[in-house]
């Protein structure tokens, strides 16, 4: 498809993987109607099993905690030094997620509010991004090997686009560290399980 092309503008991204909608070659007859595309749960399944994948250290690895907060259930909380996000629970508990932050240069810190979540978004990398790595495509569709995995989650400040997102990623490796361009990046099944938690509108707490 365009693999050798993505290969070339994104140098640690994988080649998609392409559907292939045709009818068996050596088949007779009138053409079949095309598969229908994988949906839901079972997209989620077969798509999953194509994305990158690493060992996650016991360690850090999702967990209910203890975590006394003055924020109210449903709130999520990044703490970028410790990098981990916090989904608030009900009597003083969260659920604790490793993440991925943004290098010194591009971290951010605010409250924000989800404004939209998409499953396997589309991956539009803004103007800004565009601006300081030109190599990249102005939109790579999404899939099991898309920059911003399974799931995001996009955040605003009184309705207007923070440019940054809670989201999935390619490289689980690099979960724990401080790399990505300021967005918050989630192992693929901890943000599909985030994803299922968080409504539109709450609130989001990056510090």
């Amino acid at each position: 498809m365009r693999a050798p092309a993505l290969l070339l503008l994104i140098g640690t991204l994988l080649p998609l993987g392409a559907c292939n909608t045709r009818t068996n070659p050596g088949a007779t007859g009138p053409l079949a109607a095309a598969p229908a595309p994988l949906s839901g749960p079972e997209r989620d399944k077969a798509w999953m099993k194509l994305a990158p994948s690493a060992p996650v250290d016991p360690k850090i690895a999702r967990a209910t905690v203890d975590y006394p907060t003055r924020e109210a259930p449903g709130t999520v909380i990044v703490v970028t030094k410790e990098r981990r996000l916090y989904y608030v629970l009900p009597d003083g508990k969260a659920v604790r997620y490793p993440v991925a932050v943004g290098h010194a240069s591009m971290a951010w810190a605010g409250t924000a509010e989800v404004d939209r979540k998409g499953e396997w978004p589309d991956w539009n990398p803004p103007p800004e991004m565009l601006a300081r790595r030109p190599d990249l495509p102005k939109r790579l569709e999404g899939g099991p090997t898309s920059p911003i995995g399974a799931r995001a989650l996009y955040l605003a400040e009184g309705k207007k686009d923070t440019l940054f997102r809670i989201h999935g990623t390619n490289e689980p490796e690099k979960i724990g560290q401080a790399v990505s361009s300021g967005c918050i990046r989630m192992r693929n099944d901890d943000v599909v399980d985030l994803y299922d938690r968080v409504p539109i509108g709450a609130k989001v707490v990056v510090r």
